[in-house]
């Protein structure tokens, strides 16, 4: 059985969003501060959470980077807000997805369940290699575990699965509609940003320089590659 935080302030969102997911079957944990997740996450084996971004106290931007220093768990935000900047925050500070009020629960249960796949994949999905090594970069798809140079990087179940998409096929170029489908099982419509805050923070872990990458590479108009070989 999964063990899902659901985090809100406001105690109805809560209320019903335990109930929608306790038709399939999930164990629900809840809090109503950043902090109160913090503190259940710390001492509960969570395997996903729904996070609320404005909340008082702490909010849930904060509450998401000081969960992504220590945990890959997946993280859905829910926003009472459409502007694409609350997003993009989102995403910047590590969340895997994002949900905007107010949420249908059909579309809530489709994402849950989609990221819970993606997260328990990472033990048990059916692999091309199980190390994957371009350059310095190496993937270990048995351990999970990526290092650059020799020292291990803390990647999101996200940011993983696109790292192993573009390492088991090096040289191709994947469009953000392509990533964005094959990574999160779902139509691509709107999903370029979602791909490109993703591919950035890759770059940040995998690159010396971000800005001159010698991996992850842009091909302007066309997608995301990873080099077969690494330029110097």
């Amino acid at each position: 059985m999964y063990n899902i935080l659901i985090c809100d302030d406001e105690k109805d969102i809560v209320s019903a969003l335990s109930i929608y997911l306790s038709t399939e079957n999930y164990n629900i944990f809840t809090a109503y501060t950043g902090q109160e997740a913090l503190d259940v996450v710390a001492k509960n084996d969570i395997h996903l959470i729904l996070m609320d971004i404005m909340m008082p106290l702490m909010d849930g931007i904060t509450a998401t980077a000081k969960l992504r220093e220590t945990s890959n768990i997946p993280i859905i935000l829910l926003t009472a807000k459409s502007e694409d900047t609350d997003k993009i925050l989102g995403l910047n500070m590590g969340a895997d997805d994002y949900i905007t009020k107010p949420f249908n629960p059909i579309e809530v249960m489709a994402r849950v369940r989609s990221q819970l796949r993606r997260y328990t994949s990472l033990g048990g999905m059916v692999k091309k290699a199980s190390h994957l090594v371009i350059g310095g970069i190496i993937l270990d798809d048995e351990a999970k575990i990526v290092t650059v140079d020799g020292e291990p990087i803390n990647l999101t179940p996200s940011e993983y699965n696109i790292l192993k998409l573009l390492m088991e096929n090096p040289g191709r170029v994947f469009s953000s509609a392509q990533i964005y489908e094959r990574i999160w099982n779902e139509d691509a419509c709107g999903s370029g940003s979602v791909v490109a805050v993703h591919i950035r923070h890759l770059r940040e872990k995998i690159e010396i320089n971000p800005s001159e990458p010698r991996y992850l590479k842009v091909v302007w108009g066309l997608g995301y590659k990873i080099e077969k070989e690494a330029s110097k």
